[in-house]
């Protein structure tokens, strides 16, 4: 058995944050189940990173990268509406075969809005970073059009919150919302 190096470690606990974090929320998650998936210690694990919400921020940013990835990857070459029917088929695809992703999304917003009201703003403002870094992915395949982006945006917002309250792939909710993606059966789980 090869021993793995801190920076192995390291992602493996963003792996497992990532995964425990979507599930349970921030604070519904204890460190503990962290570094028990992960299989190190408490003490180890906080060797890795200085506090749970290095941890959780670690894992919100590992999400927003991906999806970020998925994006760029799927416009490559386009622009306009090729563009976002892409960047609209590979979204429904990545949270149909990584349910961690979507549910990460949410809990994100929800650990925001409670720093937010609890007066740490510096937490939110790292989360809205990589936000707009989310946007800006978007916002250059379609034509750097605010409004455009924001319609785009909003739509996976719909897509999100409609997957998360688990309305299935046929249910005419779906219908009008990226009909390529459903007519491929992409919205199945």
């Amino acid at each position: 058995m090869t021993r793995m190096s801190a920076d192995e470690r390291r992602e493996s606990v963003i792996r497992a944050a990532l995964h425990e974090f979507a599930r349970g929320g921030y604070h519904g998650t204890s460190t503990e189940a962290i570094a028990r998936r992960v299989g190190v210690s408490q003490p180890y694990l906080f060797r890795l990173f200085p506090n749970k919400q290095a941890i959780f921020l670690a894992a919100a940013t590992r999400c927003m990268a991906r999806t970020r990835e998925v994006f760029a990857d799927a416009v490559e070459g386009l622009e306009g509406e090729a563009a976002q029917d892409a960047m609209a088929n590979a979204y429904t695809q990545l949270i149909a075969d990584d349910p961690d992703i979507l549910q990460m999304q949410l809990q994100t917003y929800v650990a925001v809005a409670a720093a937010e009201a609890a007066g740490e703003h510096e937490f939110g403002e790292m989360v809205r970073t990589g936000w707009l870094e989310l946007w800006d992915t978007v916002h250059v395949p379609l034509g750097a059009d605010e409004k455009e982006t924001a319609q785009f945006m909003a739509f996976g917002m719909l897509i999100n919150t409609l997957a998360a309250m688990g309305f299935k792939p046929d249910h005419a909710i779906w219908e009008g919302l990226f009909p390529a993606a459903r007519a491929k059966g992409r919205l199945e789980k």
